[in-house]
């Protein structure tokens, strides 16, 4: 469950918006959510059939007329509805009609942090949120996320699983600068500055996501190294050593040649976001054409994450 980051009022009320989301689309489905709400998603355990997800929108205060705050509650609804939609399907899926329902402030909006507690997302990296402390072990680099946040704070396989590829390829090939397309949170690119990379450059279309990469970045006091901007990644130049992608099967394929051809001879690319199975084979097909020969991947869950190698293009 995430947290909403408005303090508690009185007054305020909170629309609750909860979709029925098969299990390959929770990650996406939760991301969307938490951007659209912008102050928390709450998850329900999951089930052969998926999970619930919930979003919380926040409403006028409860002395506005009764005819507005109806409106208010049909608009949200019906936005939230078309953006899963459009989500859904391109998945090939239809999301059944949300229910809602209306809640007061009153103590859910902190009750939730008991259920994040700092954790290792991978040997030597912990993840904590900021109402923790954690004294870090030999070796042990710690980054302060919060969750709650639009894009996921590292709970999700398809992240960890990229976290310990990028890792890998960290140790094995010490290159001085990185390229994460995506960024989200910018969990990657943070990442990738704590393991030694000097310079990395994150991008992300979405302006929600920059502003929060970057007020992660600046918290993690990691501005010297990470440059972050909504910047296309076609209009990107020059090539990287590593290159770092934590999207979905359909957009990794689509910008697969300009993806490729962003990462140097020799360089690492590390893709995730990819549904094991008939995704992960196309992909590896689609990339093995520009030059990009699999190294490692990695299963968790229904994901996969791939470690690819640039080879001298032809």
């Amino acid at each position: 469950m995430a947290s909403p980051t408005a303090p508690p009022s009185a007054d305020r009320q909170w629309l609750k918006i909860t979709f029925l989301c098969p299990l390959p689309l929770l990650d996406p489905a939760a991301d969307l959510l938490g951007v659209l709400s912008g102050v928390g998603v709450e998850q329900s355990p999951e089930t052969p059939s998926g999970a619930l997800i919930s979003g919380f929108f926040q409403l006028g205060d409860s002395d506005e007329a009764p005819v507005g705050q109806v409106e208010t509650v049909e608009t949200i609804l019906a936005g939230v509805t078309q953006q899963m939609t459009e989500l859904f399907a391109l998945y090939g899926c239809t999301p059944e009609p949300p229910t809602h329902t209306l809640l007061a402030d009153q103590d859910w909006a902190t009750s939730w942090q008991q259920y994040f507690k700092p954790f290792e997302i991978v040997p030597g990296l912990v993840i904590k949120p900021s109402w923790e402390d954690y004294q870090p072990g030999p070796g042990q680099h710690i980054l302060e996320l919060d969750p709650g946040m639009a894009f996921g704070t590292g709970q999700h396989a398809s992240t960890q699983m990229a976290l310990a590829l990028l890792q890998m390829s960290i140790r094995e090939t010490t290159p001085a600068q990185a390229l994460d397309v995506g960024t989200g949170t910018g969990i990657l690119a943070m990442a990738a500055a704590l393991f030694g990379v000097g310079r990395i450059i994150a991008i992300d279309n979405d302006p929600d996501a920059v502003t929060v990469a970057k007020e992660n970045i600046a918290n993690n006091r990691l501005e010297g190294h990470i440059e972050v901007s909504t910047t296309p990644v076609t209009e990107l130049t020059g090539t990287y050593q590593l290159v770092c992608a934590n999207i979905v099967h359909d957009v990794l394929v689509e910008m697969a040649p300009t993806l490729a051809g962003l990462t140097a001879a020799g360089g690492q690319l590390v893709l995730a976001g990819i549904l094991s199975g008939e995704q992960e084979d196309n992909i590896i097909k689609v990339y093995a054409a520009l030059d990009c020969r699999l190294r490692d991947r990695r299963h968790q869950d229904e994901w996969t994450a791939l470690r690819l190698e640039r080879t001298n293009p032809h």
